[in-house]
């Protein structure tokens, strides 16, 4: 198999590792952020400026890609590697948030689920031997079993639909016939630690060669996700990688490695990029604000990233303000440098030992969303996903 997972240093008091997860395009140091690229590009870069950061993995969004340009045709031009001249390691995941989230006019059943695209209005089907099908065709190294997301916090409905979660993971699995892609199943079972149990002892009796862990950052607080991280990872194989989906806060990575998790991927920097928000280790900027205008200094002192190495503040503010194309550039590529570094950071430190040093200092100088932001946020997740399912 070209799947091999092995733990390198764990560190003594907390459930941090590091480790290497082989890949037929590569190896993936973990733990590993990956940026979103869902239309087979991760926006306003190039792939060679993505190996310049030091990207050594990028997700890619399945749905999206079904719909435009087909499946079926970035099959015929050579694959998603070759489509979009990345020789790197890709995740597809299943569609199954879009469906649920953007389609409309969706109709779930205990085969799968119909919907209406978001583009045009067409009908289309995703099954769980469907989605195997579509991940086949783009080519990518991860691939993901079709899941349910459900409203983390309605106990019913997520009673139900981890019922179907576990059935498509099973057919998935079944159906998965490239052995050149890892498929991960996908434990879900919203904010309920019981729920969250039973998935993922059902998910290890199918021996994937990963596990994602999906349905968190969709709707709860912040206290609510890191408790189901610490009733879900104790759950899952130790030898296998774990996958925390849509994850990207930084506080959030810190707190989630801290856990256990080795994998991430977020749109997170590169959307709060495209709107002037700019990483730090003190927390997010806003270079749309006027107090930046004249500010001569880089976004973050001792960054070397080429935005922080070349432009100030009052630069990259300008460009914002003007609506030049060059401020999303720069911005996306400070804040998945910034990312980049902080993972990089984590895995040195707990080869030597020192993680827990670096967790504690991080979060006394990083300043978080304040509750009230935090709230506004988390009731716009609920009533999106509300949405999507109809509920």
């Amino acid at each position: 198999m070209p799947f091999d997972f092995t733990l390198l240093a764990a560190d003594a008091t907390t459930a941090a590792r590091t480790g290497v997860f082989q890949t037929p395009h590569g190896p993936i140091a973990t733990p590993c952020f990956a940026p979103v690229g869902t239309q087979a590009t991760v926006k306003t870069l190039t792939p060679a400026d993505l190996q310049e950061l030091g990207v050594t993995l990028i997700l890619a969004n399945t749905y999206h890609l079904y719909l435009r340009p087909g499946s079926e045709l970035v099959a015929r031009l050579g694959g998603l590697h070759r489509f979009m001249a990345w020789d790197g390691p890709i995740l597809t995941d299943s569609g199954g948030y879009q469906v649920f989230s953007l389609a409309h006019r969706r109709k779930l059943d205990a085969d799968g689920v119909t919907f209406r695209s978001h583009l045009d209005g067409s009908l289309h089907r995703f099954t769980p031997e469907k989605v195997m099908e579509i991940e086949a065709d783009l080519g990518a190294d991860i691939i993901m079993a079709l899941d349910e997301c459900p409203d983390p916090l309605d106990r019913h409905y997520n009673e139900i639909a981890l019922q179907r979660t576990h059935a498509w993971a099973a057919r998935c699995r079944e159906s998965q016939r490239r052995p050149d892609q890892a498929l991960f199943g996908i434990v879900q079972g919203g904010i309920f630690p019981d729920l969250r149990v039973q998935s993922a002892h059902f998910l290890r009796s199918l021996d994937f060669p990963g596990y994602g862990i999906g349905g968190l950052a969709v709707g709860e607080t912040k206290e609510q996700m890191y408790a189901t991280l610490d009733i879900t990872l104790p759950e899952l194989p130790a030898n296998r990688p774990r996958y925390l989906m849509g994850v990207g806060a930084p506080e959030d990575l810190v707190e989630a490695v801290a856990r256990g998790v080795d994998l991430f991927d977020c749109v997170l920097p590169t959307r709060v990029a495209r709107n002037g928000g700019l990483m730090t280790h003190r927390g997010r900027l806003n270079l749309r604000n006027a107090q930046y205008a004249a500010d001569t200094g880089p976004v973050e002192e001792g960054c070397t990233c080429y935005c922080c190495r070349t432009f100030s503040r009052a630069y990259l503010r300008h460009l914002f303000k003007a609506g030049e194309i060059l401020a999303l550039r720069l911005a996306t590529m400070h804040n998945l440098h910034f990312l980049l570094t902080l993972m990089a950071d984590m895995r040195a430190a707990i080869s030597v030992g020192r993680f827990d040093e670096l967790r504690r200092a991080f979060l006394a100088g990083y300043e978080r969303p304040d509750q009230e932001t935090r709230h506004r946020q988390h009731a716009a997740h609920r009533q999106r996903l509300a949405a999507g399912l109809g509920v």
